[in-house]
C-alpha cells in the first residue's frame, strides 16, 4: 500500500482526477487493524482519497459482508471509491449488489470475452449493465481484448473497459510517467 501511495503522490493532473484501483485480498480484509492501517497510510502520504478505488471480489465481500461494509463505508466517507470485482461469478450476485454500496461493478471477463459471437453472453452483459446503471453504478468490462469487443461494449453502453485491447499492463511508475505528470 505504501508503495502505491508513494507513486500516486507524483501525479500532478487534477482535471480529470485520475483514479487508480487497488485490489484487496480476503486475507487483508480479515486482518484486524487493516482499516486503520489504510486510513493511516492515506493520511501520511497526503494523497487525495478520490484517486483510490478499492476492488473487492464478489466472493470476498460475500464471505466478510459486515467487515466489507464497515471498510467500504469508512473509506467512502473519506472520498475513496469501491468496485465489486469479478461480478457474476458468485451464486448471489445481484443480491449482494443490492447490499454493498459500491461505485463500480466489474463484469467478469468470462462473460465479456465471447460477446461478439455468443448472443447469450451478450445478453448477460446487457442485463448486468442495465441493472447496474439503474442502481447508479458505473460498469467496467474485463477482458476487452480487441476492437470488435470494444464496439459491442460501446453499443451496450458499458462505461469502462479493461484488457489488452485498451492497454497492455505496465508498471505503475510507467503509467504515471506516461499519462499523469
Amino acid at each position: 500500500m505504501k508503495g502505491v501511495l508513494t507513486y500516486l503522490k507524483q501525479v500532478t493532473q487534477k482535471i480529470p482526477l485520475p483514479v487508480f484501483s487497488v485490489n484487496l485480498s480476503g486475507q487483508s480484509l480479515d486482518e484486524e487493524g487493516f482499516l486503520k492501517f489504510v486510513l493511516d497510510e492515506i493520511r501520511a502520504a497526503g494523497v487525495r482519497p478520490q484517486m483510490l478505488c478499492f476492488e473487492i471480489t464478489e466472493t470476498v465481500a460475500i464471505i466478510n459482508i459486515d467487515l466489507a461494509m464497515e471498510f467500504i463505508k469508512t473509506l467512502k466517507a473519506l472520498g475513496c471509491s469501491f468496485s465489486l470485482d469479478d461480478f457474476g461469478t458468485g451464486m448471489s450476485s445481484f443480491e449482494y449488489l443490492k447490499t454493498l454500496p459500491v461505485d463500480y461493478l466489474k463484469i467478469d471477463g468470462s462473460f465479456v470475452k465471447d460477446i461478439v459471437t455468443d448472443d447469450v453472453q451478450k445478453a448477460m452483459v446487457q442485463s448486468i449493465n442495465q441493472v447496474g446503471h439503474m442502481m447508479g453504478i458505473q460498469i467496467i468490462a474485463e477482458y476487452v481484448e480487441n476492437d470488435e469487443i470494444i464496439q459491442e461494449l460501446r453499443e451496450i453502453g458499458i462505461d469502462y473497459g479493461q484488457g489488452y485491447g485498451i492497454s497492455r499492463p505496465m508498471p505503475l511508475s510507467d503509467a504515471i510517467q506516461k499519462h499523469y505528470l
